[in-house]
């Protein structure tokens, strides 16, 4: 019998002042926040690296903040999905790779890239950008030893604790719902983000992870996602990490004052549980 996948659920970001009193505990400082997070989610999504490079210490940080068996995804740059929109981008993601995810360690999940929905499908810029992906330590290392002078800080290529190099990518225009692209990203192990609305209900799996953003449910009526979606959720979940294939699911719809008891609700009807239960 193969290996069980992980299922981790979570949120994108954890500085969010509506939580204050509602997910995070009344009088909890907010140096504390990632720490108490971490002890109720499994995995949270790292946006500030979407508009600008951070910092090593940062990363580092954040690392040693979170318990052990937590981890981050991490939202590639602006300046690569929505600036140079994929096209000739080797060096801004060399001085990306470069700025200090590896400082995450053990805790390093995911990079995702988000396209803006006005981007369609070009076979080659879509090859070409997957083909730069580094998919080992050995190759991120390589790309990220590229970087230049515009990297504010030294560049960090210590692999110590990083074993997996992943990339999920959200492709959010209807050019792209083409069945050459689930070739292309099966090619290059990246998964397609599953975004679970009414545009894009698809949970097809390109990758040997799944990685959702949900965005919905699907169904659309507003109301966020209930016990019902929870439940069908976790039967989804269940099968692809009983099937090898490690799950990060994010919800990040607009009810996102909701989106922490969301997480902890599928993950808990996913049977997993946390010292912070």
């Amino acid at each position: 019998m193969g290996k069980t996948g992980a299922i981790r659920t979570g949120t994108a970001g954890w500085v969010f002042e509506p939580w204050r009193g509602s997910f995070y505990p009344d009088g909890l400082v907010q140096k504390k926040e990632l720490a108490y997070a971490s002890s109720r989610l499994g995995s949270i999504e790292i946006n500030a690296t979407f508009r600008a490079n951070q910092k090593p210490e940062s990363f580092a940080k954040w690392a040693g903040e979170a318990r052990d068996g937590f981890v981050f995804s991490i939202k590639g740059p602006q300046l690569v999905t929505h600036i140079k929109r994929l096209k000739n981008c080797e060096i801004e993601l060399a001085n990306f790779f470069a700025s200090g995810p590896l400082a995450l360690g053990a805790k390093l999940g995911p990079f995702v890239w988000q396209l803006p929905p006005n981007v369609s499908y070009d076979r080659d810029v879509l090859a070409s950008f997957l083909a730069l992906l580094p998919k080992t330590t050995s190759e991120y290392v390589a790309l990220a030893g590229k970087s230049d002078a515009r990297l504010k800080s030294a560049p960090y290529l210590d692999v110590a604790g990083v074993s997996v190099i992943r990339h999920a990518i959200e492709l959010r225009n209807a050019s792209f719902d083409n069945p050459e692209v689930a070739a292309l990203l099966a090619e290059h192990n990246v998964a397609r983000v599953i975004a679970d609305t009414a545009e894009n209900p698809s949970r097809e799996l390109t990758a040997d992870f799944a990685y959702c953003r949900l965005q919905g449910p699907a169904h659309g009526d507003g109301q966020g996602y209930q016990t019902g979606d929870i439940a069908d959720w976790a039967k989804t979940v269940k099968g692809w990490a009983d099937g090898g294939k490690d799950v990060f699911a994010y919800f990040v719809h607009e009810d996102k004052l909701h989106a922490p008891d969301n997480a902890i609700a599928l993950r808990q009807a996913a049977g997993i549980t946390l010292a912070g239960d």
